[in-house]
């Protein structure tokens, strides 16, 4: 069986009628942290500068979720409450218009990142299909739930849906390029189905369905970087978007790229498809990939 190391992909919706989009601008200034990187705090400013758009032109959602825990020690009972809050904003980010304005400067030896984001948003009508996925680490049980790669560690990745749909994944370098990880490259009909209420480990030979050819993923010496990944689930079809083989060859010549296409043409072809289809889902997941 031969690996694959970096994966992107994309599909098409079929069409349905799109809310009406407005375009949206946020701000956001952050206070670095001494422990965070630059890269990191970039990051985060544009998150919330979007997050901020957002709930100004669509509101938010105000949540709480408390928690009551009871421990038996030495005789003793110990109850402890904890209270949980949380906002969400009521709009769904389509994308990006222009470029990004980031201002970074120290005042009193303190690190400050400012980010200008404008872009075309829609209001969240309906509620987000609750799909789940996990990152696995050198195993395929949800135990094995990381965040942080080394070079040679077996990539997995699980996934459950309380209804039945389409299903993308993508490894995403910040603007460089996109790698298809599903469906997989020796699928020839650019989609991949899943059934309700079953819980998929794809990039596992041993978890295959239907004896299908699985690509099976890890990262290879020179993946030092922070990575995202797109999973995309959506219960109307879709298709993936045109990509390319990879012209990347490792020593070993039985260790094959992911087919890949540019980061700008991705997120095109992201916006077209979320544009057309109100139902699609979309959750990202950081990854750092160190020695």
């Amino acid at each position: 069986m031969k690996k694959i190391t970096l994966l992107l992909c994309g599909f098409l919706a079929l069409p349905v009628f799109a809310q009406k989009e407005k375009t949206v601008e946020g701000e956001f200034v952050y206070h670095v942290p001494e422990t965070q990187s630059l890269a990191d705090a970039k990051k985060h400013t544009l998150n919330m500068a979007k997050f901020n758009a957002l709930a100004s032109e669509f509101g938010t959602i105000i949540s709480q979720t408390n928690l009551t825990h009871i421990q038996n020690s030495n005789s003793q009972t110990v109850t402890q409450f904890n209270s949980f809050g949380s906002s969400d904003v009521k709009g769904e980010w389509i994308e990006t218009i222009g470029k990004v304005e980031y201002k970074v400067k120290y005042e009193d030896e303190s690190l400050i990142v400012s980010c200008k984001v404008k872009g075309k948003a829609r209001e969240i009508e309906t509620s987000q299909i609750d799909f789940q996925a996990k990152v696995l680490r050198n195993g395929t049980d949800d135990r094995n739930e990381d965040d942080r790669f080394a070079v040679g560690d077996n990539f997995f990745l699980s996934f459950k849906t309380p209804i039945k749909g389409f299903v993308a994944i993508y490894l995403v370098e910040e603007s460089k390029s996109v790698q298809c990880l599903l469906p997989y490259q020796k699928q020839q009909d650019g989609i991949y189905q899943v059934e309700a209420n079953y819980r998929y480990v794809f990039f596992s030979q041993k978890d295959a369905q239907n004896q299908e050819k699985v690509d099976e993923m890890f990262f290879p010496e020179g993946s030092l970087t922070n990575y995202q990944v797109y999973v995309i689930f959506s219960p109307n079809q879709f298709f993936k978007a045109v990509d390319s083989a990879s012209n990347k060859v490792l020593s070993d010549r039985k260790t094959i790229y992911p087919r890949e296409l540019s980061f700008n043409d991705f997120h095109k072809w992201l916006a077209k498809c979320r544009r057309r289809d109100k139902e699609m889902c979309l959750q990202k997941i950081l990854l750092t990939v160190g020695e």
